[in-house]
């Protein structure tokens, strides 16, 4: 009878450490659902991340959030963001984008999936007082509802440059546009030569950019591919300014047949305590041939001793367990 107990002990006692060991990955996708197009932030002691939620357009009517303390275990916010404050969206609402200003936050958005400079759509900007919403409509219009440049307006990131200036850069159709901000965030103001939008695109751009800064370069990031392929990924390049000239690099994330596929649309957070880079993207998992069955995964992401950022390893474990206090 003791042996058997002691087996018994023993077995709970390996598989306590098991589920600890389990625990301690965030493991890939990091949250249930189909979402794609993740936005990741820090906003004080924890992580979010806006996706879009992928579906057919009509029903991409509402955006939902997440947070996290330490990567491994979230929260879901349910409809942050819906049509239903957004009079002017009616579908396709994509790509979020999130930053903090005189605390409140700023949310910015794409929505109606406009072909031209005659349909109603475009970038809008929604605020509120917490970073799980309800956000509501801070201009009643779009920011950005035109073609400038050739470029579709979606996929809009925005950045705060260290002399305190926002930017927002986006695009779609293989074109990216970078423009200033006003400091309340409801329209577009002159850049220093006097253009209203500036095209900074790279060798190989489709969509989806972002921008970080790290010491004194400009890390511009952007998806190759098409959305609903396999062949979707990241490539980047570094210049001394957000204008660039940005010259690519390489790719970065990509496909891995035994993991998953069309591994793309992106975003990076930093834990400046753990000094730790991480790469927050979607994928389709195996199996999945519709283009919209699309999962959030998280990567670490590293530099060498140049500063190159090394080809991301996309992973089932996802990351360890990360606080950022």
């Amino acid at each position: 009878m003791q042996r058997v107990t002691n087996i018994l002990i023993l077995l709970l006692f390996q598989g306590s450490l098991l589920a600890q060991k389990e625990s301690s990955y965030s493991g890939n996708p990091i949250f249930k659902g189909w979402y794609a197009d993740p936005e990741a932030i820090v906003f004080g002691n924890k992580y979010w991340v806006y996706p879009t939620y992928s579906a057919p357009y009509n029903e991409q009517v509402f955006m939902d959030a997440f947070s996290s303390t330490d990567l491994v275990h979230w929260s879901k916010h349910e409809k942050v963001l819906d049509t239903s404050s957004i009079k002017w969206a009616k579908r396709a609402m994509w790509a979020p984008a999130i930053i903090q200003k005189d605390g409140r936050y700023f949310l910015f958005f794409s929505a109606n999936d406009i072909q031209n400079d005659n349909e109603k759509g475009g970038i809008g900007v929604a605020v509120a007082d917490d970073p799980a919403g309800p956000f509501r409509d801070h201009l009643g219009h779009p920011l950005i509802d035109k073609f400038y440049n050739g470029a579709q307006p979606i996929d809009q990131f925005v950045f705060k440059d260290s002399n305190g200036e926002y930017y927002i850069i986006y695009g779609g159709w293989r074109h990216c546009n970078i423009a200033r901000l006003k400091k309340d965030f409801t329209g577009i103001i002159p850049l220093d030569d006097g253009t209203m939008f500036k095209e900074i695109t790279p060798e190989g751009y489709v969509e989806g950019p972002f921008l970080f800064k790290k010491g004194d370069k400009y890390y511009f990031m952007w998806s190759e591919g098409g959305w609903g392929g396999p062949d979707y990924s990241v490539a980047y390049a570094i210049a001394d300014s957000p204008f660039g000239p940005f010259k690519r690099i390489a790719k970065i994330l990509q496909q891995d047949p035994a993991v998953a596929t069309g591994a793309g649309h992106h975003s990076v957070i930093h834990n400046n305590k753990s000094d730790n880079w991480y790469i927050v993207y979607h994928r389709r998992p195996l199996g999945e041939t519709d283009a919209n069955h699309r999962v959030t995964c998280i990567d670490k992401m590293n530099f060498d001793k140049e500063g190159f950022i090394l080809p991301v390893k996309i992973s089932f474990e996802g990351v360890m367990l990360d606080k950022l206090f």
